[in-house]
């Protein structure tokens, strides 16, 4: 939720070592849930027989909704292992006749193979990184010619307005770091990276998602809250 307080904002590693006890498999926010419905609205119905990558796969909830889709492959890479530790608890439970594999490593250096993947997915991930065109360059090379990229991102315009992405451990407030990515950087990355831009939503806030009592910046039911784009791998 956009909440105008400044907690102490910690590095991905030590945020996600921090929240993922905590952290469920699903979209637990009301930016997340419009995030979701966006990405979701992008995903193929049928991914059976296909391979999908889910960088910084978090608690796996990319990959939960691939594997209902009929998902043959699934890798899931993040930089904590708090998380994939979370994901594999969760995925251990969906038991799908799939191959799955969670994989520790960075968006910035994926440990897959090229062309691995007709379907990549990088969830409100690329944020945490300072080099947008080098982690594009990495989902592109990880994913096949003619394959799929969605990617998303907080919206560009939380961050001027002060929102932080933050969570609560224990009695404490933190906040994880965040960059901001205009969309004229993800364009300009694109060109440079032969990535075709099929479709860009910008979501807002569903009123009905959000709990009675919450506190939070009302400007954040006039504004978008995410960046969504369906990206293409040209040959």
């Amino acid at each position: 939720m956009p909440v105008m307080s400044r907690p102490p904002i910690l590095v991905p590693a030590e945020a996600y070592a921090l929240w993922a006890p905590s952290y469920p498999a699903h979209a637990h926010n009301p930016v997340m849930q419009a995030e979701q419905r966006a990405m979701l609205g992008l995903m193929p119905s049928g991914l059976q027989g296909q391979a999908v990558l889910d960088a910084g796969c978090g608690s796996g909830r990319y990959m939960l909704h691939a594997l209902r889709r009929g998902a043959a492959r699934v890798i899931g890479v993040d930089l904590s292992p708090e998380m994939l530790e979370r994901a594999g608890t969760e995925l251990a439970a969906f038991q799908p006749d799939a191959e799955i594999d969670l994989v520790q490593g960075s968006v910035a250096a994926l440990p897959v193979p090229d062309a691995w993947a007709n379907l990549t997915i990088c969830a409100l991930v690329v944020g945490h990184l300072d080099d947008l065109e080098h982690s594009l360059a990495e989902l592109r090379r990880v994913t096949r010619p003619g394959g799929t990229l969605l990617c998303s991102d907080v919206h560009p315009i939380g961050h001027a307005l002060g929102w932080r992405r933050d969570f609560k451990s224990g009695d404490r407030h933190y906040a994880v770091r965040h960059t901001q990515h205009l969309y004229s950087d993800w364009h300009a990355a694109c060109v440079a990276l032969g990535l075709r831009i099929e479709q860009v939503l910008e979501p807002m806030l569903d009123p009905a998602d959000i709990p009675d009592g919450a506190h939070f910046d009302r400007t954040a039911l006039e504004v978008p809250v995410a960046l969504v784009f369906q990206l293409r791998c040209m040959a």
